[in-house]
């Protein structure tokens, strides 16, 4: 009798065993179905490894944003390649910058101008240009006299004056406002406010117009059979000199408006991808803990 009656019982726990081994086999067989499904899916459609994070911590001047996407690799280039011209370019205008931001400031004109003393003359008051250009901001002759300064001509050919007197030579110094750092910037200043207002106060276009004039400007612009073209717009029509010139313009100003970062290294010109799990390694990682 006790025998009969435990039987029974036996039975129960019996069949409750094989249901729940039943339950949790077809559990995991569909948990690995669905995973090797949604692998598969992973492979078809080369999922990325990695993701995208946006690191970089380069700023723009304000007068100057809005060319990050056509300038940002040019000025990275440059700042490989370049970093010792711009360390010293960095450390002389620390002299002359002060001084051209007040003047450029008196006449309403953005300060990112004072660039061009670097790239015109690397702030060398006796320059002379093979075109007969003069001074800290490279004047030509006409240029010179239509903006009131003193000038010696043709100064590619002459460093001196001779005078002739009762037979004997006395030679006297040469007398040429380009030379004169203070008279030369005031005039620039004029110069580049004409150009602002001929160009629209368009920075890019009134940099450009300092290396190649305002005319050869004025019909690139026109070429591009736009209303108000930007310097982008017309740079296809520019010389390589004014192209680089205009980008070499850009370049040291945001350098030097980040100069800190670009002095220690710490300077990122670009986004940087860091690693991340994809769901495919997720569910490998979960099959391969249950030795599926």
């Amino acid at each position: 009798m006790k025998l009969n009656s435990y039987l029974p019982t036996c039975h129960v726990f019996i069949v409750i065993i094989l249901a729940v081994f039943t339950i949790k086999s077809t559990v995991v067989l569909a948990y690995a179905d669905t995973s090797t499904k949604v692998l598969a899916v992973l492979k078809e459609n080369k999922l990325p490894l990695t993701k995208k994070i946006t690191t970089t911590n380069i700023k723009f001047p304000e007068a100057l944003t809005g060319n990050e996407e056509e300038s940002i690799d040019y000025i990275e280039k440059f700042s490989t390649n370049r970093r010792a011209y711009i360390i010293r370019t960095y450390n002389k205008g620390q002299k002359f910058f002060p001084k051209v931001t007040t003047v450029l400031e008196k006449h309403n004109l953005p300060t990112e101008l004072k660039v061009l003393l670097a790239l015109e003359s690397a702030f060398n008051g006796n320059a002379v240009s093979t075109a007969g250009a003069v001074g800290y901001w490279q004047f030509m002759d006409d240029v010179a006299k239509e903006y009131g300064l003193k000038y010696v001509p043709n100064q590619r050919l002459q460093s001196k004056k001779i005078i002739v007197k009762k037979g004997s030579k006395k030679t006297t110094p040469v007398r040429d406002d380009r030379k004169n750092f203070s008279k030369s910037t005031i005039a620039a200043a004029k110069y580049l406010k004409d150009r602002s207002r001929n160009l629209n106060n368009d920075l890019l276009l009134i940099v450009a117009s300092y290396n190649w004039g305002v005319g050869n400007v004025w019909n690139a612009m026109k070429k591009t059979g736009l209303a108000n073209p930007s310097f982008w717009d017309i740079k296809k029509y520019l010389p390589a000199e004014t192209k680089s010139y205009v980008m070499n313009f850009i370049t040291l100003n945001v350098i030097f408006n980040n100069y800190e970062k670009f002095s220690t290294n710490s300077l990122n010109f670009a986004e940087t991808s860091t690693k991340t799990e994809q769901l495919g390694q997720l569910v490998s990682v979960a099959l391969s803990e249950r030795g599926l």
